[in-house]
């Protein structure tokens, strides 16, 4: 690609972060004078990128709506962004603007994105923000090739082993073994500072699955209060109001299931488990049979008004 040519799609990508650009401003970044950034434009205009004039003290280029779309320049966080925000949704539509963008990635990037993929897991199909790109490639590389991994994690250094990446409503953790503790541990994305591979491999546990293991982990912190409750019903109806991030459930016999919970706090309980609808005994705590007790009188006190 010619010279010109790379400055008038640079001239593009930076009339698609949006705003007013100045002349002055634009020759300063292409490095060049402000009478060739106006024919930069002219180019532009002639392959129908609708830029606008703006006049004025602070008047310059914008990118106006037009009645089609202007070719798309994207760097690489931004192409990994915009292919992991479309990978859990469904249909047509996302399903070809993706395939559009993967056939024009650097073959560099292509590899790492498929390495980010194949890791990938996520807990529901909702969409999520993508965190610091250079993070969770070294991430995904690490999991998918099974190298352990030097994280800066709360001011401190860490040796990971990375058995998967898993997305859970809206935020990005990786789960693995901590080799300062030996223990398997999930980590937030959004507070590691920086991710690097080093030198050795390791096996990860056979049929692991990342996003289980997460959601286990979320349901057994611990917490103020260890609650334990038997419900007469399906796991489906159970977990409509107790998903696996706040419950354990356990099957027992004649189609009733022991559910286990850790909470901060009961008060919101009585109303979780009567909008279930179905039978159900409160093992533990006798707080919580009270709390219980106390909503039933308030909803017949609330039934024998006229």
């Amino acid at each position: 690609m010619t010279r010109p040519i790379a400055r008038v799609l640079s001239l593009l990508e930076l009339l698609q972060s949006g705003g007013v650009r100045t002349v002055a401003e634009l020759a300063q970044r292409l490095e060049v004078d402000e009478r060739t950034v106006r024919r930069y434009v002219d180019h532009l205009l002639d392959l129908d990128v609708p830029v606008e004039s703006v006049r004025g003290r602070y008047g310059g280029y914008r990118l106006a709506p037009g009645y089609r779309m202007p070719p798309l320049m994207l760097n690489d966080d931004e192409a990994l962004a915009v292919l992991v925000g479309l990978t859990p949704m469904t249909g047509t539509a996302s399903e070809t603007a993706a395939a559009k963008i993967r056939r024009v990635l650097p073959a560099r990037l292509a590899g790492r994105l498929d390495a980010l993929l194949g890791s990938l897991a996520f807990t529901s199909p909702a969409s999520t923000g993508v965190p610091d790109a250079a993070v969770l490639l070294a991430l995904a590389d690490a999991v998918t090739h099974h190298r352990p991994v030097s994280i800066r994690y709360a001011s401190r250094e860490r040796t990971l082993h990375p058995f998967g990446l898993v997305t859970h409503s809206g935020r990005w953790y990786v789960v693995g073994e901590d080799q300062s503790v030996g223990e398997q541990r999930t980590f937030r994305l959004d507070r590691i500072a920086s991710a690097r591979t080093v030198p050795g491999t390791f096996d990860p546990p056979e049929r692991f699955d990342a996003a289980e293991r997460l959601l286990t982990g979320l349901a057994t912190a611990p917490r103020r209060h260890e609650v334990t409750v038997r419900i007469e019903g399906t796991v489906e109806q159970i977990r409509t109001r107790l998903p696996a991030s706040v419950a354990l459930v356990e099957p027992l016999p004649e189609g009733w299931y022991r559910v286990e919970l850790k909470v901060e706090r009961l008060d919101w309980l009585p109303g979780v488990l009567a909008s279930l609808d179905l039978p159900f005994v409160v093992e533990r705590p006798d707080e919580l049979r009270d709390l219980v007790a106390a909503l039933a009188d308030r909803l017949l006190r609330s039934a024998r008004r006229h």
